[in-house]
């Protein structure tokens, strides 16, 4: 028929704190970057880049922290078809290597739920 439109949303509510530091821009840029670099075959650091350039860069950006007064998630993952839908659509992410996404919406409620 058509393809489904699945998501998975999060609306963090609270406090924002800007924080206008290269120094603590740096070093939170640093352990995101080693975070998401970890699984490469070759993981990338800040390091690997121009002093300069990170100098520019890290004073161009502004840190935000939130104080979180209330986290709401919600979610569509196909909840509202069939088991041999949603056996389809899971199969289909995984093919795409989309395997998170396919747990998801294999463990995804029921309408009943």
């Amino acid at each position: 028929m058509v393809p489904t439109w699945n998501y998975v949303m999060v609306q963090a509510r609270g406090t924002l704190r800007a924080i206008d530091d290269a120094a603590w821009v740096r070093a939170f840029v640093t352990r995101l970057t080693a975070q998401h670099e970890a699984g490469q075959a070759k993981p990338w650091a800040v390091a690997d880049a121009p002093a300069d350039f990170i100098e520019t860069m890290t004073r161009a950006i502004v840190g935000i922290e939130i104080t979180l007064s209330a986290l709401t998630g919600k979610w569509k993952v196909s909840q509202n078809r069939s088991a041999a839908d949603r056996a389809g659509v899971a199969s289909g992410l995984r093919a795409v290597g989309h395997i998170d996404a396919a747990v998801t919406v294999e463990e995804g409620i029921t309408p009943s739920r």
